[in-house]
């Protein structure tokens, strides 16, 4: 039962978060809502941080969440520049890192997020040394790439993923010269296998970034605390004036360890988070980037990253916390625009998982829907520079239907009559 005189917590505030926030006023709670934010900028969204706000084509504004004023008028206590720094879960209550203030919950939300993870090599405290994760992350780079691309200046990046890739992209309209080290054998090896991630190496190549596959920084030099170069494990040294550190994310899941709340046995960890996304404490939830949740549709536990679980999660979330009847099994979506090409993915099919990938369109004109198969069945789908096939693509992924390769194949056979 959830009454007026209840208190729910949230902590983090990024969108996940503030969409939990929304939410709870959306579906009639009048109750106190606490939203903590470590960050002194009201709740923003990330993706344009690596896309349109860096590139300078999105206004600083286009950010937010919310307007400020939303949060006074919705009743809406934004606590910014805050930390929670303990958890009190017999009492029920969060402590304040700042003042130690303790505030009481009924329920709690962790929307705590993730953080990049760091290079462990020497020369990661000079100043040309940058991570992309928060807003002033992205103005910081922002002037970074701006200064490179005027002075013809060199970017290493270490780390061929997504971000990575953007942020290469974004450099090199800039005017900068870029160079990508990645351990793997290919741009996004881990998500799109060997099969499709060639595809994104030569789209940068074409655009005059520079890779070294099956390789890995082992220390930036510098002098008078500037970066001059990076050197890699097979004693290449790479002209540098500036260096991103783009390997990759770590759960923020201290506050939820030292509550003695479940995390995963996995190497991408995470807040372990039952279909309604409760963690091991019934009275406290998890969502967005921290929480790792059992996917029955993949049958397999997954902690995922991306824009559309933060926006999808936390209104689950909130909806579960007042009792709602709420699974959350969404299929996981990202997209991403990198020059001239725009994709979306839907479903998850690392490498091991599939045992074909379908090509449907001209992949060598970069139009195509490429899909990831087991034994007949589209485990995930990618669309690249194809357009409103998203609901189709995972429509296939979720009736686990077996389909004709050969028609999935076809341009001219309608995705919607694959499966009856």
């Amino acid at each position: 039962m959830v009454d007026a005189d209840q208190t729910f917590v949230i902590v983090g505030g990024g969108l996940a978060g503030a969409k939990a926030a929304e939410t709870l006023r959306a579906e009639g709670f009048t109750g106190r809502v606490i939203l903590i934010c470590d960050e002194r900028d009201h709740p923003y969204e990330r993706p344009p941080l690596s896309k349109g706000y860096l590139l300078g084509k999105e206004e600083r504004d286009s950010v937010f969440v919310h307007e400020p004023a939303w949060y006074a008028a919705n009743d809406i206590e934004l606590h910014l520049g805050q930390t929670v720094d303990a958890i009190d879960r017999t009492a029920k209550t969060v402590r304040f890192g700042e003042d130690g203030t303790v505030v009481r919950y009924d329920k709690l939300l962790l929307a705590t997020g993730a953080e990049p993870r760091r290079l462990d090599i020497p020369g990661t405290d000079l100043a040309g040394v940058h991570h992309l994760r928060r807003l002033a992350h992205a103005e910081r780079l922002k002037h970074v790439l701006t200064n490179l691309g005027r002075d013809n200046g060199h970017l290493v990046i270490a780390g061929a993923g997504w971000i990575g890739l953007e942020v290469a992209a974004a450099a090199r309209e800039y005017g900068a010269e870029v160079t990508v080290v990645e351990h793997g054998p290919t741009p996004l090896h881990g998500v799109l296998g060997p099969e499709l991630g060639g595809l994104f190496a030569e789209l940068h190549r074409e655009h005059g970034v520079r890779f070294h596959f099956g390789r890995r920084l082992t220390e930036i030099v510098g002098q008078d605390g500037m970066v001059l170069a990076a050197r890699s494990d097979d004693g290449e040294e790479h002209p540098a004036h500036d260096v991103l550190a783009a390997i990759g994310a770590a759960p923020r899941t201290h506050l939820a360890e030292a509550a003695g709340l479940e995390i995963a046995d996995r190497a991408d960890g995470g807040v372990v988070v039952d279909e309604r996304l409760r963690t091991s404490d019934p009275d406290i939830y998890a969502a967005g980037d921290v929480a790792s949740f059992h996917h029955a549709l993949f049958e397999t536990s997954l902690r995922v990253e991306h824009w559309a679980n933060a926006l999808n999660g936390g209104p689950a979330a909130a909806r579960c916390m007042l009792g709602r009847e709420v699974t959350y099994d969404r299929v996981p979506y990202f997209f991403s625009d990198q020059y001239d090409l725009g994709m979306e993915y839907s479903g998850w099919a690392p490498p091991g998982t599939y045992d074909q990938v379908v090509i449907r369109g001209d992949a060598g004109k970069r139009e195509f829907i490429a899909f990831w198969v087991r034994e007949g069945r589209v485990l995930a789908g990618m669309n690249v520079n194809v357009w409103d096939v998203t609901d189709k693509i995972q429509h296939l992924i979720r009736t686990k239907a077996q389909v004709n390769t050969e028609s999935l194949a076809d341009p001219h056979v309608p995705l919607d009559s694959l499966v009856s």
